[in-house]
């Protein structure tokens, strides 16, 4: 039992569950399970209130209803970092800013030059912009005291402001066409958490309805439906009229929730890619290269060139605490674990179409799969090199 509470008390624990949970997947679509497992997946599940119904599939109430949690708990991250964190003060989000940037700009730039000419493709341009959080972290979690801190802030504070950068993208080129009246009722519901927000309401309850309320307007309004968790999320008081700290109350609550029940289930209903039957020739096509070469090539390249520029042509800033060159470009590597977030906006922005032959999916597992090991291995064998050369001395 000890052994058990010391493994879900590590960094690395979510990553290690979201890793199993995808094996899983792939186990059950590509065996006597698939049958069952697509079934599941496509059962249907209705919300009903006298004349307003919602009926969608199992994989799309996760997509569109669970997953509104973990953007909950991205906006709790991130409003705490703008008040208190690494967010608040720019001379600390400078750097990790500029490389999120280049993160999401080089992937971008790399998956539209292979794809400019088809106007289905060209949708899923934002694929390779991600990195996930969980998985990033918890590799870095895994080297330990061989990594510096202040890279550990750096990769921390990078993925905070890719998540950022995430959102904004979702909200900008992947929604449909708005409904004003939800739209409007959006608005309203979100200015009442803001004056509850203002007045420093103690009431949990009251914050957790209005979500509530705001999620099914959202969802109605042609928005994705994931935005109303971090709109919310930026509603809630940091500190209550008791002095309670309710967001990191919020966080604290949810955090494990999200890390080890919702991500690993968001990962289980959409990392299960059919192998079977598939031609080679048909996972070699302009999307997979775009979606491989974008997060495992252009996410580390990103990151670095944008760094490098930074602070050795432009001067404005200095290399974290602690750290050399090769450590950043080892964790320059790590930003090109897109996972959950990738598949997430591909799910978006291809909404589950197998016209690639799943080897859009495919091509985000191995991407993420070769930059973590990759990312690993050299800042591993970096460090060993490192302690070598110190004990000759």
């Amino acid at each position: 039992m000890n052994l058990l509470v010391r493994f879900f008390r590590h960094e690395a624990a979510g990553g290690v569950i979201l890793m199993l949970a995808t094996l899983f997947a792939l186990i059950c679509q590509n065996s006597s399970l698939s049958g069952i497992y697509q079934e599941i997946l496509h059962s249907e599940f209705s919300i009903r209130f006298r004349n307003l119904e919602f009926a969608e599939d199992l994989v799309l109430w996760i997509n569109d209803g669970l997953m509104v949690i973990f953007f909950f708990v991205v906006g709790l991250e991130l409003k705490k970092e703008v008040r208190e964190g690494e967010l608040s003060k720019p001379s600390q989000i400078a750097l990790p800013a500029i490389g999120a940037l280049g993160g999401v700009v080089i992937p971008a730039v790399i998956f539209w030059l292979l794809n400019h000419g088809d106007d289905f493709a060209i949708r899923g341009w934002a694929i390779p912009t991600a990195t996930d959080i969980a998985f990033a972290v918890g590799i870095l979690a895994l080297l330990g005291k061989r990594v510096p801190s202040g890279l550990k802030i750096f990769l921390l504070t990078l993925a905070v402001v890719d998540d950022l950068c995430a959102i904004l993208i979702i909200a900008l080129f992947y929604t449909d066409h708005l409904s004003m009246t939800s739209f409007l009722i959006a608005g309203f519901l979100l200015g009442v958490m803001w004056l509850l927000n203002y007045a420093r309401v103690a009431k949990k309850s009251v914050f957790v309805f209005l979500t509530f309320l705001l999620w099914i307007s959202v969802l109605n309004s042609g928005v994705h439906a994931t935005i109303a968790g971090v709109l919310a999320a930026f509603c809630i008081p940091t500190v209550d009229r008791n002095g309670n700290r309710m967001l990191d109350e919020f966080y604290h609550d949810l955090e494990g929730v999200t890390n080890f029940f919702i991500l690993p289930i968001f990962a289980f209903v959409n990392a299960g890619v059919a192998l079977t039957g598939i031609n080679p020739n048909q996972l070699l096509n302009s999307v997979s290269y775009g979606i491989f070469f974008g997060l495992f090539f252009g996410k580390q390249l990103g990151i670095f060139i944008f760094t490098f520029v930074f602070i050795k042509i432009l001067r404005l800033g200095s290399l974290p605490s602690g750290a050399t060159w090769t450590q950043l470009y080892g964790v320059c590597i790590l930003g090109g674990i897109g996972f959950t977030m990738s598949l997430f906006v591909n799910g978006l922005a291809y909404e589950n179409s197998d016209k690639f032959f799943f080897a859009d999916k495919l091509s985000i597992l191995v991407a993420s799969f070769a930059s973590g090991l990759l990312g690993y291995l050299f800042l591993y064998f970096y460090s060993k090199v490192n302690e070598k050369k110190l004990s000759e001395n």
